[in-house]
């Protein structure tokens, strides 16, 4: 009843689908380590029961060979007593040849009850060599069972660390990724920008100032060389004495070309 117990237990764990059962976990970790815990457990168990069970074979086995032996030895000594039997009749003592044969006969009947023990045991022992079979072959699934959920729980605790790391990775980049305009790196950038846009604003301004200033200067110079031609002319100098220079006094004067025909 134990055996069978331990049979059936064992054929049931070497058959678990543990994809599926892994499937309907809520923490696949924590049952990959039970399920090697009860596994090792139930291996430990196994062994012990199918130990004890190949011992019971071979103390089955031992009789059986004593047994075929016992025959075997009833046999010769039923034979020698036969022979000494034959011996004394041939030489004419019929009591001691009556003697050896009932020895003979003695040891036909021992022969025959060694052979009828051997006999009987054959059943147990064929019985017993499958079920030992059995359990070996049951106790081998059971060890590859256990490799291949060490190798799962070890393949999955690797990949949960590696995910971790990753998510760590991934939490620390984003806490520093500079393209993230609400991060402190992004105001501090828009800052700068800020302060870049003023300082164009400022050199263009600084630009645009200088130029009117030059203009200024050269709207200056043209109206003292006209001032210095009228000058010139009240005094009564030539024209072609006054300066070199053929700029007209055009662009600066308001004077219209009618006035110039009532001369």
């Amino acid at each position: 009843m134990v055996k069978q117990s331990i049979f059936g237990r064992m054929a049931q764990l070497a058959k678990a689908n543990i994809n599926s059962l892994l499937d309907q976990a809520e923490d696949p970790q924590k049952m990959l380590d039970q399920m090697v815990r009860d596994y090792t457990n139930n291996i430990a168990e196994a062994e012990s029961a199918v130990a004890q069970t190949i011992g019971n074979l071979r103390m089955l086995q031992d009789d059986y060979n004593e047994d075929v032996r016992n025959a075997q030895d009833w046999g010769r000594k039923a034979l020698a007593a036969s022979r000494k039997a034959d011996e004394y009749r041939a030489k004419g003592d019929v009591g001691d040849a009556e003697k050896f044969d009932n020895l003979a006969k003695v040891a036909l009947q021992r022969q025959m009850g060694s052979e009828n023990e051997a006999k009987a045991a054959e059943p147990s022992i064929a019985s017993q060599t499958e079920v030992v079979d059995k359990l070996k072959h049951g106790l081998d699934q059971m060890k590859g069972k256990l490799n291949d959920l060490t190798s799962k729980r070890n393949e999955l605790v690797a990949r949960s660390k590696t995910v971790q790391a990753q998510s760590q990775v991934h939490d620390a980049l984003k806490s520093i990724n500079i393209m993230d305009p609400t991060s402190e790196v992004g105001r501090f950038e828009q800052k700068i920008r800020r302060e870049e846009a003023k300082v164009r604003g400022q050199q263009e301004l600084a630009e645009s100032s200088l130029d009117a200033q030059f203009n200024s200067l050269e709207d200056l110079g043209e109206q003292t060389e006209i001032e210095a031609r009228l000058a010139a002319l009240k005094s009564g100098g030539s024209p072609a004495a006054i300066g070199t220079g053929e700029k007209s006094a055009e662009s600066g004067s308001t004077v219209e070309e009618a006035d110039f025909d009532k001369l």
